[in-house]
């Protein structure tokens, strides 16, 4: 029983980071189909889904993972070590490419670059003693703010915010909420946060700027990222990080959601009808979601009650769909792809973002202008791949699922060798 429901969760989680690495890669960001884009503003792609999906999938396994409730020390200490190791691997991406070393450049420079990866890589993920495990997480965090706040000019502007962080926050206080509250005290918890979180962002005014608002740069949580995360956000908004502060409140509601139905998982009945209450929440949850968006419009960027309740819909429903198919069918062909994707999530999280920035450093001559130099990642591309196609955005779409090509070949050696790598 546990074994079969694992496995849905895991094609579901392996069906999320496929998404993840093809939005995530394109050929050539100024040719991608709309829909593997966010949405501008306003409103919702299938790009937008990823994110909630994987914060709704972490939720689910929170209770799969502890069947039996024991609040004790040792569980307070797994739980926050794992937070720190998810955080300090989310925040090394916004360093990589900053790593300075002893003057070095080009190659010898990359290399160095790449061997401080595999060591955070190894502290974070490898398979430590709890003492050492804490010893590493905290010092490794410690090592992050002095440079960030240090003044040294290459890390004085390094984002700190991001995806993984986001999701460690929500894990420990899913986690914590699990163990030491019931499931009524949850659900009300979830609501008080986003009630509160539509109340904070329509009626709060925002100061230098005049009457809460929903627009960009100009509203509270714009406002508040500007005032704790200055020169620490992302770079492309610059005045404020669609993964800051304000917007994480409702985040956590994904993962209460998510523990939620984990529960339903947990429960004695039969699957049917498991998969059912499953689905029956996921419809229900889409309604008030596309209802709640008439006054507080869903959007990503802001984290929008009604984008938190729209997105744990579609999951709970694809997540049910997926019961269907596998727990109570058990039809199990043409899901090991995403299973083999599934059961490795946070070494292709970490490593597919690191790769591509490593590519961009290597420079070659480019054939086309003998006398100039071009990047490995764009040299691929351009010469090994667009030849091929006479549409750019099916060029840039080919790109990325190049990648997702490569992934899945380095991830069926890991499957075939029972090599899973956690946190």
């Amino acid at each position: 029983m546990i074994r079969e429901r694992l496995i849905s969760l895991d094609v579901f989680r392996g069906l999320t980071i496929l998404l993840m690495t093809i939005v995530n890669n394109p050929g050539d960001w100024g040719h991608v189909y709309s829909p593997l884009l966010h949405s501008d503003w306003h409103g919702c792609t299938p790009t937008d889904l990823v994110f909630p999906f994987f914060i709704f999938i972490m939720g689910v396994a929170v209770p799969l993972a502890m069947p039996t409730k024991t609040w004790e020390s040792t569980t307070f200490n797994k739980i926050l070590v794992r937070s720190l190791r998810m955080f300090c691997l989310g925040i090394f991406f916004n360093y990589f490419a900053k790593i300075q070393l002893f003057g070095l450049e080009g190659i010898p420079l990359l290399i160095g670059r790449l061997i401080i990866t595999v060591a955070i890589g190894y502290a974070l993920m490898g398979n430590f003693s709890s003492k050492v495990k804490n010893i590493l997480a905290f010092s490794i965090l410690f090592i992050y703010l002095f440079l960030a706040y240090s003044g040294i000019e290459a890390y004085h502007d390094v984002r700190l915010p991001g995806v993984l962080q986001r999701i460690a926050i929500v894990y420990f206080v899913v986690s914590l909420l699990y163990l030491k509250t019931t499931k009524k005290t949850q659900i009300i918890t979830g609501a008080v946060l986003l009630l509160g979180y539509w109340a904070i962002m329509t009626l709060i005014p925002v100061p230098g700027f005049g009457a809460a608002n929903l627009e960009k740069g100009t509203n509270l949580a714009s406002w508040v990222d500007s005032i704790l995360l200055k020169g620490h956000m992302y770079h492309e908004t610059k005045t404020w990080d669609p993964e800051g502060i304000l917007s994480t409140i409702p985040s956590i509601v994904n993962g209460i959601i998510g523990l939620l139905i984990g529960q339903i998982l947990q429960r004695e009945i039969t699957k049917t009808q498991k998969a059912t209450k499953i689905a029956i929440a996921g419809v229900a949850l889409i309604v008030v979601g596309l209802l709640w968006d008439i006054v507080f419009p869903i959007n990503k960027s802001l984290w929008t009650s009604s984008y938190v309740i729209y997105t744990t819909g579609l999951a709970a429903t694809c997540l049910a769909l997926l019961c269907y198919i596998i727990d109570i069918a058990d039809y199990k062909k043409g899901f090991k792809l995403f299973l083999i994707w599934g059961v490795n999530p946070m070494i292709v999280f970490f490593f597919s973002q690191i790769i591509p920035q490593a590519l961009v450093m290597v420079q070659v001559k480019n054939p086309e202008n003998p006398e100039t130099q071009i990047n490995l990642l764009n040299y691929l591309y351009h010469f090994g791949i667009t030849p091929f196609f006479s549409n750019p955005m099916t060029a840039s779409l080919a790109g990325a699922l190049t990648y997702v090509g490569i992934w899945t070949f380095i991830l069926w050696i890991f499957y075939k060798n029972k090599l899973i790598f956690k946190v």
